[in-house]
């Protein structure tokens, strides 16, 4: 039975306190393992970054089966991540996607650096990348001077713009939402404190 998306998103909430409060309950045993060989059914699909400081199963408390996790530098958005979330919405009935950044996120720093001072022999491969966060950092460049905090808005920049894309990208998603069947919101997980802010598409906690 699938889990609305409200409650979905106590739960990761919920999860997220216990992490922080260093009060974890998640359980990765054989049993679960095998309970969960032949189905699965994912209450969230976390759309985040590749960081290795970002695990998030553990992030959220959340063990095996729980969460139906795309991974990718940046947290941005494909084709292929589109086509995944079409994929766990219409074979799992899942509710919730939440495009998770963390702060110090290594692919916008790359993006500003590539911006402020253009690499002559960058991959084509880094460059996609780079390409897909770009609108997300250049509208701030001439108006922020610190670097700290030009790193700070372009993260949450580039969830909502990730966030966005997810709402616009697909006929499939987007009649999902028409339904109220899907939601989608834009988060960030702070290295610093381990603490998610759910900011985007979403009423503060």
């Amino acid at each position: 039975m699938s889990v609305n998306a409200a409650e979905a998103l106590l739960r990761l909430r919920a999860g997220n306190q216990r992490y922080v409060a260093d009060e974890m309950t998640l359980d990765i045993s054989h049993d679960v393992r095998r309970r969960l060989a032949a189905a699965q059914e994912p209450f969230a699909i976390i759309l985040g970054c590749s960081d290795s400081r970002v695990p998030i199963e553990v992030v959220f408390d959340q063990g095996i089966g729980d969460l139906f996790v795309i991974r990718i530098a940046g947290n941005i958005v494909q084709p292929s991540q589109i086509g995944s979330v079409e994929f766990a919405v219409q074979k799992f009935g899942t509710q919730l996607v939440v495009v998770l950044g963390h702060t110090q996120c290594g692919a916008i720093e790359a993006t500003i650096e590539e911006l402020r001072r253009p690499a002559t022999n960058q991959s084509g491969n880094m460059a996609a990348i780079v390409s897909r966060v770009r609108p997300s950092v250049e509208g701030l460049l001439d108006e922020i001077d610190d670097y700290d905090d030009l790193v700070y808005q372009a993260v949450r920049e580039n969830v909502r713009y990730a966030a966005n894309a997810l709402r616009h990208g697909s006929r499939i998603i987007e009649s999902f939402i028409n339904d109220h069947a899907l939601t989608i919101v834009g988060a960030e997980y702070s290295l610093e404190t381990g603490v998610v802010d759910f900011f985007d598409g979403v009423s503060p906690a």
